[in-house]
């Protein structure tokens, strides 16, 4: 690679958790190696370590919170890039963002869309708070 030439020269493997860092599934690099050990992260089904390299044309099923992407690589990099271009390293399938899509409206359904509080609990209503959780002074 030239000097002149900022652009990365084209890669055939990567690790997994450096991919999944740079395709912004995960913040850090840690976090990704970390979902990748505990079992988040799968590679044509079959449960992978984190310095286990990547293909393009590999599927990977990765598990965050209650969604599930099930995605296949269709280009490779080393360094985090803008999300536009990192949204071009992966193509999700079809029923994959279905089902996410669905799995989300159902969690907002769920979710009571009631008033909080009106204002912060004064003093005495504080005090009596205390009492029944069990935390603070007498």
């Amino acid at each position: 690679m030239s000097m002149e030439n900022n652009e990365p020269a084209p890669q055939d493997r990567v690790r997994i958790d450096k991919w999944l860092w740079a395709a912004r599934f995960f913040k850090t690099r840690a976090l990704a190696a970390q979902a990748v050990s505990g079992g988040k992260v799968h590679v044509n089904g079959e449960r992978v370590r984190s310095s286990r390299e990547l293909h393009p044309g590999n599927v990977l099923s990765i598990r965050r919170g209650p969604y599930e992407f099930v995605v296949e690589v269709r280009g490779l990099t080393k360094r985090r890039v803008p999300a536009p271009e990192a949204a071009q390293l992966y193509e999700e399938t079809a029923e994959s963002r279905a089902t996410r899509e669905r799995l989300a409206q159902e969690r907002r359904m769920e979710t009571p869309a009631g008033e909080g509080p009106s204002r912060r609990p004064d003093k005495r209503q504080r005090r009596r708070l205390f009492r029944v959780i069990g935390h603070g002074g007498r």
